[in-house]
């Protein structure tokens, strides 16, 4: 289907809203939009981080989520406790594939459940003994544990436990850092909050743990790489690159990240900021405190790993500038021959994404390298500072939908027709079930890493393998089925 024109989308929008009651209406007319490259804030185009309306379906999850799922869960020499009932641990852990070195139940925890394991009766009495007992038994279990992080579910600000105090007099005793963060799952609008949350928690209780400490021998090249959660490797692969090029990474967090690395990041020269959403926060809390610098870096695709290589090396001197012409020309003949083989594949072919964090926007750059386009895109928990840079790499007149709900986003695909579509496993069956190929953007669908140039070459071949399984051909997709319905009429018709 060709690309539909500024007024064909807005007419799709108004007749997508016309479901809705006049008041819900009018509060999702402002989360959709037809884009504009032209504007500068899209602030003058779409809504976010608004909480979502009763009754539909959003596919967000809760600031639990984003502290312990996101961003503290894949710090692998931590034991992280989700304090309340087991269901919150239970359904967090080894989701994301956060990949990780190490042995795990001994040195690494990563996939792990620690629970207080919440019954009624520590509902109406309360949990900070059975936290504090929890904490006893894990420095007894797990020695080797570097610290621990209390993950606070929804009833334990609902019934006022003291994690504070807890985390303070287990610190002293087990002499190692204990570090409560309340990120009760009902707190803000989406995970998002929990990404904040997180972040304000690393600030307070052990950024600053290695002030003053002048043991760390620094060279000029040091960086960290934050916001890189290793889905599948992916920060095994950035890493590559940087080193290459010859930038010494101190830290990286929270992928395959430690304790130590984190209490180490205040004295790099440069932090590198791939998941913007995430860890913007403290990144902008070490630029006020340490003068450090931040960039963000997209390494999809070889068009956006050569730009940030370059924006990256700028901040440097000469030989990391030569270091990454260098690694980009060592690259060139790879990636070369994996467009050779797949483009022609893949050509043309439409896609329409709506994920979270990065990728609505980062994965756009790898499309096109491939010859595609991407029709459509959206966040579910996304502030506006992300879609003013969404904006920018969308194309003219192409669809923009933030935290869409389950009906919009069937009757989007319906009209628009993709032959793809990246989004999580809860939309994952629907659309595979109405003959629409299908990628699980979250975790990369089981595969991976897609970052640097050799995840460049798996994220290839796993779109070709997705949009050209003959298994689609076995399968109608609604707007099929109404074509062959209608030829069937005519000629039955005509005959």
């Amino acid at each position: 289907m060709a690309a539909l024109t500024r007024e064909e989308t807005e007419a799709l929008i108004q007749e997508v809203l016309e479901v809705y009651p006049e008041k819900a209406k009018k509060d999702r007319a402002k989360h959709l939009a037809v884009n504009d490259p032209s504007v500068e804030k899209s602030s003058k185009c779409i809504t976010s981080n608004r909480k979502s309306l009763p009754g539909v379906m959003t596919i967000r999850g809760c600031a639990y989520a984003g502290s312990k799922g996101v961003v503290w869960g894949p710090i692998k020499d931590m034991i992280h406790i989700s304090h309340g009932p087991v269901g919150c641990g239970q359904y967090s852990r080894a989701g994301r594939r956060n990949y990780y070195i190490g042995t795990t139940g001994v040195n690494t925890f990563v996939t792990m459940n620690f629970t207080s394991d919440f019954q009624e009766k520590d509902i109406v009495f309360g949990g900070d003994k059975k936290l504090a007992k929890l904490i006893t038994e894990v420095e007894q279990l797990f020695p080797l544990h570097k610290g621990i992080s209390v993950q606070s579910e929804c009833p334990i600000g609902l019934i006022g436990d003291d994690i504070e105090a807890v985390s303070k007099k287990a610190a002293k005793e087990i002499e190692k850092p204990v570090v409560p963060v309340r990120c009760e799952g009902f707190r803000g609008v989406s995970q998002s909050l929990g990404h904040h949350i997180a972040n304000d928690a690393v600030r307070d209780w052990v950024l600053g743990n290695r002030d003053g400490d002048e043991s760390f021998e620094t060279t000029p090249y040091d960086v960290a790489v934050i916001g890189d959660y290793n889905i599948g490797g992916d920060a095994w692969a950035s890493r590559t690159l940087l080193e290459e090029m010859g930038l010494r990474v101190v830290a990286q967090w929270s992928g395959d990240g430690t304790l130590s690395e984190i209490e180490l990041t205040p004295k790099v020269k440069l932090n590198l900021i791939h998941c913007y959403r995430s860890m913007n926060y403290i990144a902008r809390h070490m630029e006020e405190k340490y003068s450090i610098p931040w960039i963000e870096y997209n390494f999809f695709g070889p068009t956006k790993i050569a730009e940030s290589l370059r924006k990256i090396a700028a901040h440097f001197d000469d030989k990391i500038k030569e270091g990454a012409e260098k690694v980009i020309a060592r690259y060139t003949a790879e990636y070369e021959a994996v467009i050779a083989k797949y483009k022609p594949r893949l050509q043309g072919k439409k896609v329409m994404l709506y994920i979270g964090g990065l990728r609505p926007r980062h994965v756009i750059g790898a499309y096109e390298d491939l010859g595609m386009e991407v029709v459509g895109t959206g966040y579910e928990f996304a502030h506006n500072d992300d879609y003013d840079r969404t904006i920018k790499e969308m194309g003219n007149a192409t669809l923009l939908y933030d935290d869409v709900t389950g009906y919009e986003f069937e009757e989007f695909v319906k009209k628009i027709q993709p032959d793809l579509i990246g989004s999580g496993i809860k939309e994952k069956y629907i659309f595979q079930k109405m003959g629409v190929p299908f990628r699980q953007m979250h975790s990369w669908d089981y595969s991976g890493p897609y970052h640097g140039y050799d995840g460049f070459a798996i994220f290839a071949r796993d779109m070709d393998m997705t949009i050209n399984n003959p298994c689609w051909k076995q399968i109608s997709a609604p707007w099929k089925k109404a074509a062959t319905e209608a030829t069937a009429q005519r000629v039955a018709a005509g005959a």
